[in-house]
């Protein structure tokens, strides 16, 4: 695969408006042909120390039936959704136009290539952990990390209990604001055991809902409630790293970046 890791690399080449000279850091030039767009790879003179360059070589990497152009305008840094739009298209080559009308491609697409983080979290309500991920990564703050995201997200509605975390989520019977009487099935964690321990005694079952107990995966982020659980650290055998349920998305993105980092110097 042939994705550049910035768009300066990427040239259009339909107009000349210095002749046959090209800017000294394009390596790549997509250039319109009768029969539609094809992909060049060229290598400026690196003996000319200017701005606009002549050509030393040039081939070219995609002819204009393998080149399709995508119709909207993307978020070139969240590079995994191109590889897949790529990938979609059924193209060897697919050219992007970015919001800022800067321009890029991705040659023969491969997922493979990106290194897959397991993210791990519940609903309801919201997972604050996966849907922020989401989002992170579409606004392209993951990009240079080269890095997609596989999300095992468990819903606990589907958990036949007589009590569930908290009202937020929507139950009917909750640890915040209903007792117990004893002989319940509570859908919970460590935390909620040990809230139903000490204030109703040990006369229930628990169906433990942590994230961090469907963790079979590798490198892995997941939310947990327990501050002292927090960072890098192996879990059920796996790497990855904890981040709190009400990590910002700073300390999220901040999370990734430590971890991706850390997984690969091993």
């Amino acid at each position: 695969m042939i994705f550049p890791e910035h768009c300066k690399y990427v040239g259009y080449a339909t107009t000349k408006p210095c002749g046959d000279r090209v800017y000294a850091l394009s390596r790549y030039l997509v250039r319109e042909t009768p029969e539609g767009p094809e992909l060049i790879e060229i290598v400026p003179d690196p003996a000319q120390d200017t701005v606009m360059r002549d050509i030393r070589l040039s081939r070219v990497l995609a002819a204009p039936d393998e080149v399709y152009r995508y119709p909207g305008k993307v978020q070139i840094h969240d590079r995994a959704r191109l590889v897949r739009l790529a990938a979609e298209s059924g193209y060897r080559c697919t050219v992007f136009t970015s919001l800022e009308e800067n321009m890029t491609f991705v040659l023969d697409p491969d997922l493979s290539e990106f290194l897959t983080i397991h993210v791990y979290d519940v609903i309801p309500p919201r997972p604050t952990l996966s849907a922020g991920i989401t989002e992170l990564e579409a606004a392209g703050l993951f990009g240079e990390l080269s890095v997609c995201f596989e999300h095992h997200v468990r819903d606990i509605a589907g958990i036949p209990a007589d009590l569930y975390p908290c009202r937020a989520a929507g139950f009917s019977r909750t640890l915040d604001a209903d007792p117990l009487h004893g002989g319940e099935r509570v859908a919970g964690c460590m935390t909620a055991s040990q809230l139903c321990t000490e204030c109703y005694g040990k006369d229930f079952t628990l169906e433990n809902i942590c994230p961090l107990e469907q963790v079979d995966r590798e490198p892995f982020i997941a939310r947990c409630c327990r501050s002292e659980r927090e960072g890098i650290r192996t879990w059920n055998g796996k790497f990855g790293v904890v981040v709190h349920w009400g990590a910002s998305p700073a300390k999220i993105a901040r999370s990734v970046q430590e971890l991706v980092g850390r997984w690969r110097d091993q």
